[in-house]
């Protein structure tokens, strides 16, 4: 496929205005753990009844470790190994996430490596496979299955993060439950969990895990959870009991925690870089309100989506490419098909999978959103420009926001420059950093 520049679209696009932006700064609560201090808060957690004593000496202890962006997920795994091994135990690796990493054991090794999780830096074997185990039938009527490798050890700990979902809403959405029910479950896992689409996932995971906790050897949980700016701020363990109870209520923790885009509504938003280590679908749509199903719903209010990069540690997985309206050919020649379908395939959405607009560079992206928005100030359009959907303390705001930010209407947010026109280089990319 030719996309190049200097033909009828970029001739249609040349002559829209892209308004004056400024640097605003978002203000979230900061709380959070330092990372030199998580090592200490995960074995203060684990070193609690009934926790310690269910690590014994001669055990061998699977560790799970996912596939999303978490931060310090590197340093939180190794402090659960180095537990395992205070215990006389025997601890490995097991990556959970479903059909991540093109749904193959090197391609889940190669996404673990990418976060600084190798058998050399966590000082412990790493077992990458696809293989699984059938536990049994759900009460929805669903089998069940799960990591053979997960399955044949003594104990199961599932470390990982509790969020909320990007694509459904219930009392369990991306945390303990899931991590058993589709991270373990691997493709076949993954694929049973959401065959019967995102309106009936919210039912099948809780459903599932139920057989998961009778039937593995699942010891116990040690979810964290992430404030506004992407740090850890909570790490909490929970016994292999009290998972159904307690994750509902955590969950409820981490959507009070949540960032947003404190303006609402945009015109256009422009997202400088997505990717799998940002969110499962690229972007989080409960940040930017790009959702590819029915069943969730929040973000910002916007018309046009343009997505200007697709971030190397995706490894051209480009799943969630569909939430945008609009791309550039940089981003395109990213992507990586045989990466990215399993992906939809598996969950049974295919929106998220669909190639948008492709167009030659930054600002033919950014012109197009703005020339096809309807109803609004073709001149002076509201536009938000954020690096990622995970990191958006610092993005920049077009000038219709500019009175109204210095005029305080918004708490929380605050202007740091005035607006000026972005940069482009001579080819078309954006030279402006969002952060001065």
């Amino acid at each position: 496929m030719e996309i190049k520049q200097g033909g009828v679209v970029s001739q249609l696009l040349s002559g829209v205005p892209i308004p004056p932006m400024f640097r605003a700064r978002q203000v979230f609560p900061m709380e959070h753990i330092e990372p030199a201090d998580i090592p200490a808060a995960v074995m203060e957690q684990l070193s609690r009844e009934p926790f310690c004593s269910k690590v014994r000496p001669g055990m061998e202890i699977a560790i799970t470790a996912g596939s999303r962006g978490i931060a310090n997920v590197d340093i939180i795994t190794r402090a659960v190994v180095d537990f395992v091994k205070s215990r006389g135990a025997t601890p490995f690796i097991v990556p959970a996430m479903g059909s991540h990493g093109g749904a193959t054991a090197e391609g889940q090794l190669d996404i673990l490596a990418g976060y600084g999780i190798t058998p050399d830096t966590m000082g412990c074997e790493i077992r990458s496979s696809m293989e699984v185990v059938e536990l049994g039938v759900s009460d929805t009527g669903m089998p069940v299955y799960m990591d053979k490798n997960a399955y044949h050890a003594d104990g199961i700990i599932l470390s990982c993060r509790l969020k909320p979902h990007n694509a459904f809403r219930g009392p369990y959405e991306s945390g303990p439950c899931k991590m058993m029910t589709v991270g373990l479950g691997k493709q076949r896992g993954a694929e049973r969990v959401h065959a019967e689409g995102m309106g009936k996932i919210g039912q099948n995971i809780p459903s599932m895990a139920k057989v998961v906790l009778e039937k593995a050897p699942i010891l116990f949980a040690i979810p964290c959870l992430e404030n506004a700016y992407d740090q850890t701020w909570k790490l909490e363990a929970i016994d292999k009991d009290d998972i159904l109870q307690r994750e509902p209520e955590l969950l409820k923790e981490a959507f009070a925690h949540m960032p947003s885009l404190l303006v609402g509504e945009c015109d256009v938003l422009i997202v400088d870089e997505t990717g799998k280590n940002y969110s499962g679908t690229g972007v989080d749509p409960n940040i930017t309100g790009t959702f590819s199903t029915e069943y969730a719903h929040g973000g910002v209010k916007v018309q046009r989506t343009c997505f200007l990069d697709l971030s190397e540690a995706s490894h051209g997985n480009s799943l969630g490419v569909g939430l945008a309206n609009v791309i550039t050919k940089r981003f395109f020649d990213k992507i990586d098909l045989e990466m990215m379908y399993p992906n939809c395939i598996t969950s049974t959405v295919l929106t998220s999978a669909r190639i948008p607009c492709i167009v030659a560079t930054d600002k033919e992206a950014i012109q197009m959103c703005i020339r096809t928005c309807n109803g609004i100030d073709q001149n002076n359009p509201r536009i938000i420009r954020i690096p990622n959907s995970l990191h958006i303390g610092e993005i920049m705001l077009s000038q219709a926001y500019y009175e109204d930010v210095t005029a305080g209407r918004w708490p929380g947010l605050e202007a740091v420059s005035q607006p000026e026109l972005l940069e482009f280089d001579p080819q078309g990319a954006l030279l402006t950093p969002i952060r001065g």
